[in-house]
């Protein structure tokens, strides 16, 4: 069958009534956590994971990817009237439209930046549906030490992508890996780290451990913060539409932006926040009106927000055709597959091809949800940002609490989601990345497995690991995947950052 037909297919699971709910659940919910500041896509997953434990499996996931897509765009409505960017991805997006919004034109710059979503999304969409089954053919010929190589390829990328230190990020992994290994040895059957604690035999619950770190360690990170000053939303003015002019300035950006973050999202070292950045360099590069750069240019808003959604199709082909992820609502979305008891990668496609292609045409039709839910709705979603912080964030413990409840009523599982929830603080306060840590725990079993599977094989050999030109590849570029992110985080942020200083003087 070709990719068309599988399509095809796609779409008529994706239109089932019940798929079309959980998708407009997904996209509003993201849409509204991407609005408010602090709170992102990965957090709101990380909270629904307890809660979609009973549910259908194509239904939640495809909630989860229409969190994803929503808070890719949500966060557009802060930077641009806030000058708050919800993440690192958004900063360019506040730049420029936070002074378009001064200037009285906050109208203009949301509609700029919620079409750009919606064109980038749709195209970036589609290229996934005919990129993905090629990616699948080459994975299909992956044994265990191939597959011990990509997942040493996984470690690095989140450990050097995310935060502004790689040591940190290996910090972080390790204790993902050291959590890991807690539990039943698969192949011996003996019990590992338990410490005598019956409901240690199974392991740790990624479930815990993901919203122990991303909702219980950023509400306290956030109370620990105190009373912070906030800046007062700007109010839009005048007409959301974009003149004639707006359009010739904007269509060309949307394509730039489509076409720099979505190969960008696909690589194991990429994200949104670095295509972003680069979009913006390339804005300036080839904007006939350069001098309104840091005054408020509509093309720094088109081509970045463009990127930025783009990126987040470009995170699924390595999520659904390896099983790796590069961000860290990947991480939590590969948490989610587990939770259904499956794998993302090659063999996905071949034993649930109904799932894969349910969600990758529900993309489409959550893009056009969302671009509905966007222009006429932005008043609606202004006024979330009157929620006093203290009211969010309670509810925020209280639902990760009554969720890890609702899964497993037992002390010791409370007990670890506070425990991990005073560690994600700690690691917050001091700087180490939290999507390491849960990205060990969930890809560590996975490794350890295929390493001792190919050892017996090779009778001990540690050659036989660099043996294949496809796991000797991996690693290869496992290598590149440290240097690479503190190349382009440099060259993509040294640009921005020389503009902001120069505003500032």
């Amino acid at each position: 069958m070709s990719t068309f037909d599988f399509l095809l297919q796609g779409l008529a699971t994706a239109l089932d009534p019940m798929i079309l709910f959980y998708a407009l659940i997904g996209v509003t919910l993201g849409t509204a956590v991407g609005v408010l500041p602090g709170i992102g896509p990965a957090l709101t997953v990380a909270l629904l994971l307890p809660v979609t434990y009973g549910l259908d499996p194509a239904g939640s996931l495809i909630m989860f990817a229409g969190i994803y897509y929503g808070g890719m765009y949500g966060g557009s409505t802060t930077s641009i009237l806030l000058n708050t960017p919800g993440e690192s991805a958004s900063i360019v997006t506040a730049l420029e439209g936070n002074k378009m919004a001064r200037a009285g034109r906050g109208g203009p710059a949301l509609a700029t930046a919620a079409i750009g979503s919606f064109v980038a999304g749709l195209l970036a969409t589609l290229a996934l549906a005919f990129l993905a089954p090629h990616v699948v053919k080459l994975a299909l010929v992956f044994g265990p030490r191939e597959y011990f190589a990509l997942m040493v390829l996984a470690f690095v990328t989140v450990s050097s992508a995310f935060g502004d230190s790689a040591l940190r990020g290996l910090t972080s992994l390790f204790l993902g890996l050291a959590l890991a290994v807690i539990g039943i040895d698969q192949l011996t059957g003996q019990a590992r780290l338990s410490f005598g604690v019956p409901q240690l035999l199974d392991g740790i619950e990624v479930t815990t451990l993901a919203v122990a770190m991303f909702a219980i360690g950023e509400a306290l990170f956030v109370a620990g913060q105190g009373a912070s000053l906030q800046d007062k939303a700007i109010a839009v003015k005048g007409s959301v539409w974009m003149t004639r002019s707006d359009w010739g300035r904007s269509w060309k950006s949307w394509l730039r932006g489509t076409a720099i973050g979505f190969p960008i999202g696909a690589m194991p070292a990429g994200g949104a926040d670095i295509a972003s950045f680069l979009s913006y360099a390339a804005e300036k590069r080839a904007s006939k009106h350069p001098e309104e750069f840091g005054h408020g240019a509509i093309e720094g808003v088109a081509g970045p927000e463009a990127a930025n959604n783009a990126s987040a199709a470009g995170t699924l082909v390595p999520l659904l055709t390896l099983g790796l992820p590069t961000t860290a609502t990947a991480a939590i979305m590969l948490a989610g597959f587990q939770q259904f008891g499956l794998q993302p990668g090659p063999l996905l496609f071949a034993t649930n091809p109904q799932l894969v292609w349910g969600l990758i045409a529900s993309l489409l039709i959550a893009n056009m949800m969302l671009l509905v839910l966007n222009l006429p709705l932005i008043g609606l979603w202004v006024r979330l940002l009157t929620i006093p912080r203290p009211w969010l964030y309670a509810g925020i413990l209280l639902f990760a609490t009554l969720g890890t409840i609702g899964v497993n009523p037992s002390p010791v599982e409370l007990g670890m989601l506070l425990i991990f929830g005073i560690l994600g603080y700690l690691m917050r306060l001091f700087g180490y990345p939290i999507a390491p840590i849960v990205v060990g725990l969930i890809l560590g079993p996975m490794a350890e497995q295929q390493l001792r599977r190919a050892l017996a094989i090779s009778q001990g050999d540690l050659t036989t690991l660099v043996d294949s030109p496809v796991a000797a590849s991996l690693l290869a570029l496992s290598a590149v995947a440290l240097i690479v992110p503190l190349i382009m985080r440099m060259r993509g942020k040294g640009g921005v950052l020389a503009q902001m200083a120069g505003d500032e003087d």
